[in-house]
């Protein structure tokens, strides 16, 4: 199954790096990676530029002028690039594990949505992170986190899971299923249908609301939270704002309440305007 994953990044060109090893290990190798880049400067280039030329990796890079925060926008600037059918959404401070893209490509059906989660790393577990630990992946042994830093929580817990149990505990409604951006995939045709993320929404519950509309099109969501794994870096969030946050929640719940499809905030403004990313390699 052909594949394009879409990371979304801004100014985190060490994070980054650790994330593009990450896709070079991954066992499925049918795959277009499309870094969307919301306006960081040209040392975020000059990484993806120096990992394409060490891996031979398919990476197209998708950038627009920092204006804010418009990650919405560059991510439907990516997905109008996309050459496949089937979408991977993740974030430039997620590593995949090495079966990551596998679990998304065995999973995919028609008429579904995939959420999983991630293992949220303390900033010394992030920093300790080397090539050569995601190579050999034993950065996603439990033993190797805890001895780095991890603290033992039953939700960090679930990196554990075999694979026999994890597709058990996939199929158990332990949480709401809900889009996550670090960590879903849906097809390409059912993103365009509801017109792609919303444009207005700044920081806070864009995926979840995307995902909203998604399955009030009639498309259901299913749970890979312990079988397709990412560790998240940590990192600084000076953009997070809570009152633009309530405000995208608002939205979020009256699109729920209305059964709202459709966005007139989306894809459909970069085709009417001829919107083009400002570059892209």
């Amino acid at each position: 199954m052909d594949l394009s994953v879409i990371l979304s990044t801004y100014n985190a060109p060490v994070w980054l790096e650790k994330v593009l090893w990450g896709f070079c290990a991954q066992t499925h190798r049918d795959f277009e990676l499309i870094v969307a880049d919301d306006g960081s400067t040209a040392k975020t280039k000059e990484t993806i530029d120096r990992v394409r030329a060490e891996t031979g990796m398919t990476i197209g890079h998708v950038w627009h002028e920092d204006r804010g925060f418009r990650k919405c926008e560059i991510l439907n600037k990516a997905i109008v690039v996309a050459r496949h059918a089937y979408l991977v959404f993740t974030d430039g401070d997620c590593i995949p594990r090495a079966d990551f893209l596998a679990e998304h490509a065995a999973r995919a059906q028609p008429g579904h949505f995939l959420t999983g989660s991630a293992i949220r790393l303390p900033m010394s577990t992030s920093e300790a992170i080397t090539r050569e630990d995601i190579r050999t992946g034993r950065c996603f042994e439990w033993r190797w986190l805890r001895e780095n830093g991890l603290p033992l929580t039953r939700r960090n817990m679930k990196i554990m899971a075999t694979p026999r149990w994890a597709g058990l505990l996939d199929r158990l409604p332990t949480t709401r299923a809900n889009f996550t951006g670090g960590n879903a995939s849906a097809h390409r045709k059912d993103i365009l249908a509801v017109n792609g993320f919303d444009h207005r929404m700044a920081w806070g519950g864009l995926d979840r609301e995307i995902g909203v509309r998604l399955k009030n099109l009639g498309v259901r969501a299913r749970r890979i939270r312990y079988s397709a794994h990412v560790l998240h870096l940590a990192h600084a969030r000076g953009y997070a704002d809570p009152r633009i946050a309530a405000v995208n929640r608002s939205l979020r719940k009256r699109n729920e309440k209305n059964h709202v499809v459709k966005t007139e905030h989306g894809i459909n403004l970069l085709l009417r305007e001829g919107n083009t990313p400002d570059g892209s390699t």
